[in-house]
């Protein structure tokens, strides 16, 4: 990895004036795009001969809030059964139609470690109908939904509602391993003297927590901390990343209050007020962001709280369906899901490159180029670390020596690159953002006249996550 650092520095130098070229143009371009809606572009279609067309017919999420803020006295539960009431009362499908449930999350509460089923109850669903949670880190709904495609390609279903949710409010603090195992062997003395002489070997230190972490269990290192080691890397500064993070927010706001953020539905927080927006969307300036210090790497990191994804809680939910079905049920799908694909590379020095190695491996797999794209939404985890994929992406010597290709796959244009925003801005609950970005995908391929969107994400333990939307007929 060294001579990747060394060589990346050296070749791929970093530019602010090219951070606010880019951020100009895609300003003017997004407002350009959002103007009005136009026809799609004419081009074939993805169908397979023999393969399922599988149809998003809705997704919605609730409004993604900071932590700490009006959802802070709830359970991830609750959040997941308001997003699958919220895609009940949009769709009006009926509850007993859904053959399967599948939610995502990271962070699980133990009292609820299958939320999928609790939150389906909760949600009025059959307790009939089959539900289970998967874990894949910040991919978990993109797992969710590739499993709900599975399940739908093959036969075994037609009706699959997916989703993902996380409370970083309130997350699982637990007593130490000494403690834990001398609570275990407790509960199984038998008399009193076996108990007084397990209590007598407590000590101090026993009563310390454990207190969860965002980091790497095989490499014990904060995604902050590689985000940071990846922007040196790939030679982007301090300047860059609050440039494009100030984009990500401005873009943000501005969809929020042209109301292009189609997947949010009202939320009635119990006891409190009806939250309606996100809250994390906060335009600052340069002045602002540049008098924050590093929040990993001190004192000469680049990465910060403003330039970072922020901890979020939140829950989202999409209805698929075969197409054949959707079109018996009714209804007019939003787009086809087609080819994706899963990546995994180095934990450590390459833990946030999926983005780079999933897109051309989707793009192939689905016979484009990324010239056929018309709509890009990549998770913003951090700055850097969308900014360095995007060098990555665009550096022949990157892919000839970590990815065995010939040449780049090309870094997408900034206009056609989360021009609503992203995780930077509209909050990152871990495990519900990817159903964010593929709804987030359909709804601009429709006002933007597009018929093909990439989405892709990176995710802890090195792994990343590329779908190809198509846009249904108009």
């Amino acid at each position: 990895m060294t001579s990747m650092l060394t060589h990346a520095i050296r070749n791929l130098p970093a530019s602010s004036a090219w951070a606010a070229r880019v951020f100009a143009r895609s300003l003017s371009c997004s407002s350009q795009l959002q103007a009005a809606a136009v026809q799609p572009k004419s081009k074939k279609t993805l169908a397979k001969s023999g393969v399922k067309n599988i149809v998003v017919v809705e997704g919605v999420r609730i409004p993604f809030l900071q932590s700490g803020t009006s959802y802070a006295d709830l359970m991830p539960h609750d959040l997941a059964r308001a997003a699958l009431q919220g895609l009940l009362n949009r769709t009006s499908v009926p509850r007993d139609v859904v053959d399967y449930i599948v939610y995502g999350t990271v962070i699980q509460e133990v009292k609820t470690s299958n939320v999928a089923r609790e939150a389906a109850l909760g949600a009025g669903f059959s307790d009939k109908t089959p539900a289970h949670t998967v874990t894949m880190a910040c991919i978990s709904s993109n797992q969710a939904m590739t499993t709900g495609v599975g399940l739908i390609a093959s036969g075994q279903c037609d009706v699959i509602v997916a989703g993902g949710v996380e409370l970083m409010s309130d997350v699982p603090i637990r007593h130490s391993r000494k403690m834990r195992k001398t609570m275990l062997t407790l509960n199984r003395a038998k008399t009193l003297g076996q108990k007084l002489s397990l209590i007598s070997k407590i000590r101090p230190d026993y009563f310390a927590p454990e207190l969860p972490a965002v980091a790497e269990f095989s490499t014990s290192e904060t995604m902050g901390h590689s985000a940071d080691r990846l922007a040196a890397a790939f030679s982007v500064s301090r300047l860059e990343q609050d440039e494009y993070a100030l984009r990500s927010h401005t873009l943000a706001k501005k969809a929020q209050e042209g109301g292009l953020l189609l997947d949010v539905v009202p939320f009635k927080v119990p006891g409190k007020q009806t939250v309606t927006k996100d809250n994390g969307i906060r335009p600052s300036s340069m002045e602002q962001m540049g008098k924050l210090k590093p929040a990993f790497v001190k004192p000469f990191g680049t990465v910060t709280a403003a330039n970072s994804s922020f901890l979020t809680d939140g829950a989202s939910a999409i209805l698929l369906m075969s197409e054949e079905k959707a079109l018996a049920m009714g209804y007019k799908p939003k787009a086809y899901l087609r080819d994706f694909v899963y990546v995994s590379q180095d934990p450590k020095d390459q833990l946030l490159l999926g983005p780079t190695y999933a897109t051309p491996k989707v793009l192939e797999k689905a016979g484009l180029t990324m010239a056929d794209i018309d709509v890009f939404e990549f998770h913003e985890a951090f700055a850097g670390q969308i900014l360095a994929n995007l060098k990555a992406m665009d550096s022949d010597w990157f892919a000839q020596n970590y990815m065995g290709r010939k040449s780049k796959v090309g870094a997408p244009p900034l206009e056609k690159f989360n021009t609503w925003g992203g995780s930077l801005s509209l909050g990152h609950p871990f495990g519900a953002t990817g159903c964010r970005l593929v709804i987030t995908a359909a709804h601009r391929l429709k006002k933007e006249g597009g018929q093909y969107g990439l989405v892709a994400a990176c995710a802890a333990g090195g792994q990343g996550h590329a779908m190809i939307v198509e846009l249904y007929p108009q």
